[in-house]
Formats: structure tokens, sequence, C-alpha cells
């Protein structure tokens, strides 16, 4: 999946960041070529900030669905501090869309739990498929304990563990991994898990994902430079490398 703005970073972070629709499908096209399945979307304002637009999203997967239609697109409830729950609930609500990316402290934060149990199993009913974002190991417990409680659906999750955080010159690293691995073996379901990472290891965490059983996030929501340090011309750049590196695992 590629992942190729985030709702942060702007043209003076690297020139081929999209905050159009227009180039955020173009984006998707060109990642599409280089062997992304997935786009993960955030969509901008006419200032070229994040905003949880359902008009926006619409258009954007209208678009898509012209455009590229074979590439899946996941939309995301991420609030950047700004958006309530009830203003990311509703956005699925209204957008109805395929896939979505849900913080899970982001969705629990107004300690709404009949709201997010309507949301999680609405979302489940309509054949929405919620990936679960999770920012340490111990939310993954708490997830877990989730839907033992009934709040979030049981079976098999949709799950991204993000190694560290949207923090200025963030920089993961592949043992960020173990500490979600460790929790994960302790279910008795298979779950179908990726990773986003950040900084010049990128390319290393994303291995150490593939190699364990996992898949990858990549682009420039999370990463600018490839495995050799060098900063990458565009996200279609990043796909290849890792699409690379998936196939030879793969072999």
């Amino acid at each position: 999946m590629v992942a190729p703005n985030g709702a942060r970073r702007k043209k003076h972070d690297h020139p081929a960041i999209p905050v159009t629709i227009a180039e955020t499908v173009e984006t998707a096209r060109q990642c599409f070529e280089a062997g992304a399945g997935g786009l993960h979307a955030h969509v901008r304002d006419r200032q070229g900030e994040h905003v949880l637009d359902a008009g926006l999203y619409r258009e954007l997967l209208e678009e898509m669905r012209r455009a590229v239609p074979k590439v899946m697109v996941q939309i995301t409830t991420e609030a950047v501090g700004r958006c309530s729950a009830q203003q990311q609930r509703q956005l699925v609500q209204t957008v109805q869309p395929a896939a979505v990316s849900v913080g899970m402290g982001e969705m629990m934060s107004d300690g709404d739990e009949c709201a997010a149990r309507r949301f999680y199993h609405e979302a489940n009913e309509r054949g929405i498929a919620v990936q679960h974002i999770l920012y340490e190991a111990a939310e993954l417990e708490t997830l877990f304990d989730l839907t033992v409680r009934g709040i979030v659906p049981s079976g098999p999750l949709q799950l991204l563990f993000v190694l560290g955080r949207y923090n200025k010159n963030q920089q993961s690293d592949p043992a960020m991994l173990k500490p979600f691995l460790d929790v994960l073996e302790r279910s008795e379901q298979a779950h179908d898990w990726a990773i986003c990472a950040f900084g010049v290891a990128e390319t290393r965490c994303l291995e150490a994902a593939l190699k364990n059983g996992g898949k990858a996030r990549v682009g420039f929501e999370n990463g600018l430079h490839n495995a050799d340090g060098t900063l990458a011309a565009d996200n279609a750049e990043r796909v290849r490398e890792i699409h690379a590196i998936a196939h030879r695992l793969s072999a």
C-alpha cells in the first residue's frame, strides 16, 4: 500500500507530494504501475491542510474508480488533534468507503464506548474493512480487550503497527516491531497486519515486516528516502524499491 501524502507534509517538504485530488490520482496510477495494490488516502482543503471532508473523499473515490480501478482505496479518519471522535465516525457513515484506517486511540478518545461499538459494528455489517492504527504494543492489547468486551467485532482484524511517531526527525528501527509481534503471538487468530515506519531506515523496517509475514505501507507520508539514504524522486520510486524486496522474498 502506498501512503503518498499523509496529513502533515507539504510541497516544501518534497515537490512530488500530492496535495490536490488530481495529483493524488496521478500518483496512485504511477504507484500502481510500480507495484502498489492499495492507496492510503488523505484529502486536503484549498490551503493544502488535512481535512475529514466527505465531499472531497467521495470525489477522490470516484476519480480513482475511473482512472485506477484496480487499486483498493482506503480513506482515513486521522484526527491530527483537530477532529473529534464523532467527526471521525460521521465521515465514515457519510462516505461508506470500502476501506478505512482508524486510530484506535483517537476513536476511543471521547470515552463513549457505546458510540464506538455502534461505529465498529455498523462498519462490520456494511462490509467496510477497518484497519486499526496502533502506535504501541499496549494499544494492541487494548484492542484485543475491546474485542473480548464486544466493542470491536471479534474475528481476524486488520492492523497497522506504526513504528515510531509523527515527530520531526523521527527515525524508526526494525527492533520496534518485536513488541507488537510478541503480543500478536498470544492471539489465537491469524490477523492481517502491516507496518509503516519513519526515516532513513524505513526500507529496513518494511523488509522486517515482510520477512515476518506482514505487509508494508510505504510512501511520503512516512519516509522520503531510499534504502541507500538518497532522497526518492517520488512515491513510485519508493514503491518500486519495496516491491522488489517483496518479490525477492517471495521467490
